[in-house]
């Protein structure tokens, strides 16, 4: 515990005196790592140098990266490592820049919670990934010492993920950066829109899009868990954003209001049951 306290206040005067960035594009940030510890407790390891945090770094290839402290336990890192802020780093990912409208595509909670401008939605889908609540929440629905487990995206072939795409002015990622900092990042995808019935549009060529990823590589990634164990964390949870457990019933209900069917979220949902 004390070397988690001296950790946060070095951590602290490097952000005051060079900036957020100068710390974490430095140093190669812990992971979590499906390692199962007895009682079915995951342990905390370094991963593998981040393609695309640590490529923004100078560090070199042989800079030891940081150890756990030893209030590492399940689901939760030391507050001193879950700085991790990508609200700058999305501002550079420029994709459409020079567009007058952009076209965003929500697979979790920006498709029940619009809470921002929008010129028109259509119901719309992605190809060749899945929908998993593998990334922590340490700023909406849980805290650092709690996070809970909202949605984010794997690579998964001839999958479909089925969500909202919403038509928006470019000032509106402004906020939306700040909604999706906790490791999450603008990523360009090719978005199909669906008519009435769930079916590609054959009135409306698709079109390319943003989705906000949280991919394996951010610190606040937990990755893949038992169901059981993912459903009794998110309903442990809570969040300056309200109870985890609110997260995923909005999700599913959302989905099924899309008419669309999603394995892994309704079979937490019908796990949530347990701890209700």
């Amino acid at each position: 515990q004390q070397g988690c306290l001296l950790r946060r206040g070095i951590e602290a005067v490097l952000v005051g005196a060079f900036g957020f960035h100068a710390l974490h594009f430095k140093r190669n940030i812990v992971r979590m790592q499906n390692t199962r510890r007895p009682g079915g407790r995951r342990a905390i390891h370094p991963r593998t140098k981040s393609t695309r945090f640590s490529a923004l770094t100078d560090n070199p290839d042989d800079e030891p990266p940081l150890t756990p402290c030893a209030c590492s336990h399940f689901g939760h890192k030391c507050r001193s490592l879950m700085l991790l802020d990508t609200t700058t780093l999305n501002q550079q990912r420029n994709f459409f820049d020079g567009h007058a409208d952009i076209w965003l595509f929500g697979y979790g909670s920006l498709i029940w919670k619009a809470d921002f401008d929008y010129l028109e939605r259509r119901p719309a889908a992605i190809t060749g990934w899945a929908r998993r609540f593998w990334q922590g929440s340490h700023d909406h629905r849980g805290t650092p010492d709690a996070p809970g487990r909202v949605a984010t995206l794997t690579r998964a072939e001839g999958a479909v993920c089925h969500g909202m795409a919403y038509r928006i002015t470019p000032e509106v990622l402004a906020p939306l950066d700040v909604r999706e900092k906790n490791g999450y990042l603008r990523e360009k995808v090719t978005l199909t829109f669906l008519d009435e019935a769930g079916n590609p549009d054959a009135d409306q060529a698709p079109s390319e899009g943003l989705i906000y990823l949280a991919s394996e590589d951010n610190p606040a990634f937990l990755g893949d868990a038992p169901l059981a164990d993912i459903a009794q964390q998110i309903a442990q949870a809570h969040g300056p954003s309200g109870p985890n457990s609110a997260y995923l019933l909005n999700l599913a209900q959302a989905l099924r209001e899309l008419g669309t069917e999603d394995a892994h979220i309704f079979a937490l949902e019908a796990q949530l049951q347990r701890y209700q």
